[in-house]
């Protein structure tokens, strides 16, 4: 399941914490990089890409863009799970500002997070108190506190690989100055009616080529694309406001609330309503 995650592209990073008894988001995957700091779930499974464990007491790990992963409860009987999570765009650091000598390091783990990294029980117990303070802090000191708590996790010792082949391959569209322009597009108007004859005009192509050329890009078709970042924009709408759904739907283009919570269930497994109430714990955008 691709989940569809709320960050803009105006956002650097988000981070979400609670407190839960229990695991229930499926085996997914989202183009974003993502650390979870899981506390007090010994017992719990984890699979990330074709590896599976059952984790202990603290767990560290970080998921790269586009690698399978999920928790679930399993053999977990603590009321008391706590779960930070931080999620961030693959473009956040450019790829010649991570090419520098001095985040090097980060680099490399960002390139061996592509199969999944478990962090040592030593490294998490220095690094958690930061993890959990981080949502404290606020602009641009957050993202300077993330960079260095990514440089201190990349220098770190006995970090292991978790997947031995990655899974990510299977899931990365091609790059193309086309579909960056017709996308750019789809997420500043998402909200209006976006014919497949204005989308194909945009990029200089008949409608018939551009339905083939998106669909090779990024093995979704038109339609399929637009409601995914119509859905990632109401996925951010749930969380950051009270809103109702219907108004909601109506603000990302859906004009039938009907299709909408369709659609919703279809990809994210739980309805609009079932969403919201799962983020009731603290989420903030960065």
């Amino acid at each position: 399941m691709k989940e569809i995650t709320p960050l803009t592209s105006n956002d650097c990073f988000t981070i979400f914490s609670r407190v839960k008894k229990e695991f229930n988001f499926p085996l997914h995957f989202h183009e974003e990089f993502e650390l979870n700091l899981i506390l007090n779930a010994k017992g719990a499974k984890r699979i990330v890409g074709d590896h599976i464990d059952v984790i202990d007491d603290i767990e560290l790990v970080l998921v790269g863009s586009n690698l399978n992963h999920a928790w679930f409860t399993h053999q977990c009987k603590s009321d008391e799970i706590t779960e930070v999570t931080i999620q961030w765009h693959k473009d956040l650091f450019d790829d010649k500002l991570l090419k520098r000598n001095q985040l090097r390091l980060i680099r490399q783990m960002l390139e061996r997070s592509m199969k999944g990294i478990a962090f040592s029980a030593e490294t998490i117990r220095n690094i958690s108190p930061r993890i959990l303070t981080l949502n404290q802090k606020n602009g641009f000191d957050s993202v300077m506190e993330l960079i260095s708590i990514l440089h201190d996790l990349s220098s770190s010792r006995n970090m292991r690989t978790l997947s031995d082949s990655s899974f990510s391959d299977f899931h990365q569209p091609s790059n193309s100055r086309r579909i960056e322009k017709a996308f750019e597009y789809l997420n500043n108007n998402y909200d209006k009616q976006i014919s497949l004859k204005e989308i194909a005009k945009l990029v200089n192509m008949t409608e018939v080529s551009f339905s083939r050329f998106i669909k090779k890009r990024t093995g979704s078709t038109y339609i399929d694309s637009l409601n995914e970042i119509r859905l990632g924009h109401a996925s951010r709408m749930l969380i950051d406001t009270t809103h109702s759904i219907a108004e909601i739907s109506f603000n990302c283009g859906f004009n039938n609330i009907s299709n909408f919570n369709r659609l919703f269930k279809k990809k994210k497994n739980c309805t609009p309503k079932e969403f919201r109430e799962s983020f009731s714990g603290n989420r903030i955008f960065i």
